[in-house]
């Protein structure tokens, strides 16, 4: 008889390790002893349980008002919802704006162009214009004139970062949310990789201490150190947030009532953060936030102190973007990971050059000195190695490439071409895939790698 849990462990043997710090990207590790069990146990023991109904299961509805209460009383009160994670908290704060207003007919969000991925999916799937507005080329910050200039009649409403993903900067939220408060539109704070962090890091106010900021969205299975799966969206107030709920009795069966996107909810992943919030408590989350906070200060300092690599902007969290000078960034990504490490390769756009992503966490705390050596080995192998070696007529190829050219036999034939297999399967090393991505603009990046994702799941 096949034993699935084993086969389950060899299939996870192939994944990126979760834990030891060396993954930068994606996870997030507490390097707490006995956490990883205890969230078990507790999503164990609430799993079979539905958060569909509250008054069916009302051990849930407490479990979530009290996660709720917790991330409230850290960032400046308001009144939430757990959510399932970040791009879901960031939907709802959309949705919400959009509803509020059905006098708009064709409703718009103004953000820096800095800004998540999830306001464009918002747009995408509400029919909202996203309105991305160009960012300090130097800070990476939003520019308050500009956003400020860029909303009109049809703004339901503002964002800001706290910090952005792509550079660990935090906007200038005092003055987005006066824009936005004195325009009457909403503000919201994408505070979904920092929230935890940032009120233990010194910086300005960017929560409901902040005057017109009107939602924070926060995810607890970031630097909350909780189990993927949990994210919460706060509203100032209880007014503010019913357009985010759903109601429907228009059919014969019950009346379906929503806080979130989702209907059916396991009971598994607010327990396992509860859980998680309990253990670790106040005084624990200071002094991870304080771990992780150092790490990254250490990290941005070593890497000023190793020629071929410049940090981006001013980062304030735990986030790093890391360009190359004279070497090629993706190879120094192949070259990290042959050592053991994950670095995200992240695309040019805007002012912001091809770099590598690190996000640093509380297990890297005194692990930086190894990070740095391997990451200074690995520009040293780059620069041996030089770019990539990609067709010159493969790259024009791409870049002439429209939207509606793309097919999944076309990326077959083209990563083929690049010298690095097709269908879908990559090989180790990805520069050469990077090298290939970069070159083609944006749109048809999008739709190169959804015919991948395609091929991946066929």
């Amino acid at each position: 008889m096949t034993d699935p849990l084993a086969e389950l462990a060899e299939l996870r043997a192939a994944d990126l390790p979760t834990h030891g710090g060396r993954t930068l990207a994606y996870v997030y590790d507490s390097a707490l002893p006995g956490l990883d069990a205890l969230a078990a146990a507790a999503h164990a023991l609430a799993a079979p349980a539905n958060g569909l109904d509250p008054t069916a299961f009302p051990s849930l509805l407490r479990l979530e008002r009290e996660v709720v209460a917790t991330a409230a009383r850290l960032l400046g009160g308001g009144v939430g919802t757990v959510t399932s994670g970040g791009t879901e908290s960031c939907l709802l704060a959309v949705l919400a704006a959009r509803d509020s207003r059905p006098d708009v007919a064709r409703p718009s969000v103004v953000v820096p162009e800095t800004a998540h991925a999830a306001f464009h999916k918002a747009g995408h799937y509400f029919g909202v214009r996203v309105v991305a507005v160009p960012v300090d080329p130097v800070t990476f910050r939003a520019d308050p004139v500009a956003m400020a200039a860029a909303v009109d009649g049809s703004t339901v409403l503002v964002v800001a970062s706290a910090p952005s993903y792509a550079h660990g900067v935090v906007d200038p939220v005092g003055e987005i949310a006066a824009v936005a408060a004195e325009r009457g539109v909403r503000c919201h704070v994408d505070a979904c990789i920092g929230g935890w962090v940032l009120p233990h890091a010194g910086v300005a106010p960017f929560d409901f201490r902040v005057p017109g900021v009107t939602s924070v969205s926060v995810d607890l299975h970031k630097y909350a150190y909780c189990p993927k799966g949990v994210s919460v969206l706060l509203h100032a107030d209880a007014g503010l947030r019913r357009a985010q709920f759903f109601a429907s009795a228009d059919w014969p069966g019950y009346t379906m009532l929503n806080t979130t996107m989702q209907s059916t909810r396991s009971g598994g992943p607010v327990a396992a953060a509860w859980a998680v919030l309990r253990r670790i408590g106040d005084d624990g989350y200071r002094e991870l936030a304080g771990r992780a906070l150092e790490s990254a200060r250490v990290v941005r300092e070593g890497i000023g102190a190793i020629p071929g690599l410049r940090v981006l902007g001013e980062p304030e969290a735990t986030l790093l973007a890391v360009a190359g000078d004279g070497v090629d960034v993706f190879v120094v990504a192949d070259e990290l990971k042959a050592r053991g490490w994950y670095a995200q390769p992240q695309f040019a756009h805007g002012a912001s050059p091809v770099n590598l992503h690190l996000t640093l966490t509380a297990a890297n705390s005194g692990h930086e000195a190894e990070l740095l050596a391997d990451l200074r080995a690995s520009v040293t192998a780059a620069r041996e190695l030089g770019a990539p070696e990609v067709p010159e007529g493969v790259l024009a190829a791409v870049r002439g490439l429209t939207p509606d050219q793309v097919t999944a036999e076309g990326l077959g034939g083209l990563l083929a071409a690049a010298g690095v297999g097709g269908g879908g399967v990559l090989p180790e090393q990805m520069a050469a895939v990077n090298t290939l991505l970069a070159a083609a603009g944006a749109r048809v990046r999008e739709r190169l790698l959804v015919e991948f994702l395609g091929a991946l799941h066929s």
